[in-house]
């Protein structure tokens, strides 16, 4: 029974210190170093450093750093961007030490699943953020970072305190996360290609993308196939298309023309 509860302990703290990392990483490890030092948890040897005033304090500046850029519109999708640099390497270190005095093979493969479970918090997170700055009012994205860093120090309090129940819930996010992610994707790319045109990045994009579409099924299709090879190789010129692309659609347009 205590090794029962000892593993849902060990592995509720895994899951746990991962997907807070990649939503406020300071929050997570403020809350892992404190409650270590007051002896409220008890956190594994390796983890034992966080204890320290140092990276206490240090964890405690660089939160009140994001309490307040989390707060401003498009700055917080820029420290998200920053971030994942942090979160996601942070998540999997805390999930490595997290399983405590292991085999090597298990601390990896702690550490592998911990980073990814940072990174698919982190991508939500961003993301989401990224969509709320689409509207312009400020108060949903005050709203949204207050209720990240309640997330996190609820979803961990429960973690350390509760982990049958944090193991469901976090069972129910990775499969809302599994919903979620794909409509969100296609949303990031569209709200990275605006910003590209709004700086002018995409415009060689665009204006191949044009040159490429022209080349379009009727086209192919009609009574002129010279015309149609000539615009081809125009875009193989341009580097537009490559080769093969270029070969695969000369030979169709050959093909289309036999038969009319």
């Amino acid at each position: 029974m205590e090794t029962y509860e000892a593993l849902l302990a060990t592995l509720a703290l895994l899951m746990g210190v991962s997907w807070a990392s990649g939503i406020n990483l300071y929050a997570a490890l403020l809350v892992l170093g404190w409650g270590g030092s007051t002896g409220h948890i008890v956190l594994p040897d390796e983890l034992s450093v966080l204890q320290d005033p140092l990276v206490i304090g240090a964890a405690g500046l660089m939160y009140v750093i994001e309490f307040f850029i989390d707060k401003i519109p498009g700055m917080d999708s820029l420290w998200d961007s920053i971030h994942t640099f942090i979160r996601i390497p942070a998540g999997a270190m805390l999930a490595a030490g997290a399983v405590g005095d292991v085999t090597p093979a298990l601390e990896i493969a702690a550490g592998i699943l911990g980073g990814g479970i940072a990174a698919a918090s982190h991508v939500t997170k961003s993301g989401t953020r990224l969509l709320i700055n689409a509207s312009p009012e400020p108060v949903t994205n005050w709203s949204a970072s207050l209720s990240g860093d309640l997330l996190v120090f609820s979803g961990l309090w429960t973690a350390l305190k509760y982990p049958e129940i944090f193991l469901v819930l976090f069972v129910i996010f990775i499969v809302a996360v599994a919903w979620f992610l794909p409509k969100l994707w296609r949303f990031i790319k569209i709200m990275l290609s605006r910003i590209a045109k709004f700086f002018g990045l995409a415009q060689t994009h665009s204006n191949s993308t044009q040159d490429t579409t022209a080349v379009t099924a009727a086209e192919m299709q009609e009574n002129y196939p010279v015309t149609a090879l000539e615009r081809l190789q125009q875009l193989r010129d341009k580097g537009m298309l490559t080769e093969h692309e270029f070969e695969q659609q000369k030979k169709q347009i050959l093909k289309n023309n036999s038969f009319q």
